[in-house]
């Protein structure tokens, strides 16, 4: 049986966001997707796609550019309609506006056209021409589908439940994990399968058991693992030692050489240095915070960035015990690395899938 939450009453409206079916996920939960997701909260003027691609568009223009090494679509106004970084899979792309926000934990809200989206295979220089990308381009620019933010948000608290045709539920508010014997802390390693509540078979075949007491409990790289990973179809390592992919925990995924380290660690161990410059960092990177000296020089915690909300600040979503599960909240400090909150001070990295 799942923990009982310690949160706020739940607020009518909890995430306003796009949600749709998944063009990684299967056809199951593809029609899911599609019979149960609320409308869209907000709609824009969608940038306009090159007439490469087959639709309609003025004239665009590819630039490179460095620090990262990346490659950018800019619009006929210059403006950047698409970010591509080399060594990443991760695409943000231009596209319909979204509203997401949390009003049983924070007043924040973020207003974006930014899509984090998955290519089927990372980025290199002159990868444009390619046809691997153009046919990815093509399907996912401007599409509605759901995107790495639409997956985050459908564990918030109050997000609706999703089941498979099996009955298996996949989304729906998450608790972070089950308080310990102390009846204060939490229990941590709480990962994806833990949530489902089903074993779970890795691509080099190891398979690992659910605990059940953990049922519908993330933690915060468990957080990450189901929206990159189970959702995402991003390779999964089954442990930090076992396997390929996205690893376990916090640490393992900031020191592992998957992605690009947009935000290096710096400083002496354990504590490393605050970053002093966080311009780098755009939506859909992922965030890893110092936070206990119980560690030693592990990261933490790991989030994933939004982007900038309606008041200007830099805002993150992640997994805390502070609200029992996935929140973009205040509580325990605001989910914001700019200032000089506690988390802002607490930033020592930054990663592109």
């Amino acid at each position: 049986m799942a923990p009982k939450k310690k949160r706020p009453v739940l607020h009518a409206v909890t995430v306003l966001a796009l949600l749709g079916a998944s063009g990684w996920l299967t056809v199951e939960l593809k029609k899911d997707e599609q019979a149960k997701a609320p409308a869209v909260q907000a709609v824009t003027d969608s940038p306009q796609l090159q007439s490469s691609t087959g639709q309609k568009g003025g004239k665009q223009t590819w630039e490179r550019l460095k620090n990262p090494e990346r490659t950018v679509l800019r619009g006929e106004a210059g403006q950047v309609l698409a970010t591509f970084t080399d060594g990443a899979r991760t695409a943000t792309l231009k596209g319909p506006s979204r509203t997401f926000s949390e009003p049983a934990n924070t007043k924040s809200r973020v207003v974006t056209e930014d899509w984090v989206r998955l290519m089927p295979e990372t980025w290199r220089k002159g990868a444009e021409n390619e046809k691997w990308f153009k046919d990815w381009f093509k399907e996912f620019y401007g599409s509605e589908e759901d995107d790495i933010f639409a997956y985050a948000f459908q564990y918030v608290e109050g997000a609706p439940v999703k089941k498979d045709d099996e009955g298996l539920q996949y989304a729906g508010d998450a608790f972070f994990g089950p308080f310990k014997e102390d009846g204060v802390d939490r229990l941590e390693q709480n990962d994806f399968y833990d949530y489902l509540g089903t074993p779970y078979t890795f691509r080099d075949g190891t398979t690992l058991q659910a605990h059940q007491e953990r049922l519908r409990s993330l933690d915060c790289s468990g957080f990450m693992r189901m929206i990159w990973g189970y959702r995402g179809r991003f390779p999964l390592a089954a442990t930090n030692k076992i396997g390929d992919g996205l690893r376990r925990t916090a640490d393992g995924m900031a020191r592992s050489d998957i992605g690009v380290d947009v935000i290096k660690l710096q400083g002496p161990a354990p504590w490393y240095t605050r970053p002093k410059n966080i311009d780098v960092v755009q939506p859909g990177d992922l965030l890893f915070f110092k936070m206990d000296h119980r560690t030693g020089n592990h990261m933490d915690h790991v989030a994933l960035y939004l982007g900038t909300d309606t008041d200007g600040h830099r805002v993150f979503v992640s997994s805390r015990k502070e609200v029992n599960g996935p929140t973009m909240g205040d509580k325990g400090g605001a989910s914001r690395i700019d200032g000089n909150g506690f988390y802002a001070g607490l930033l020592r990295s930054a990663k592109r899938l």
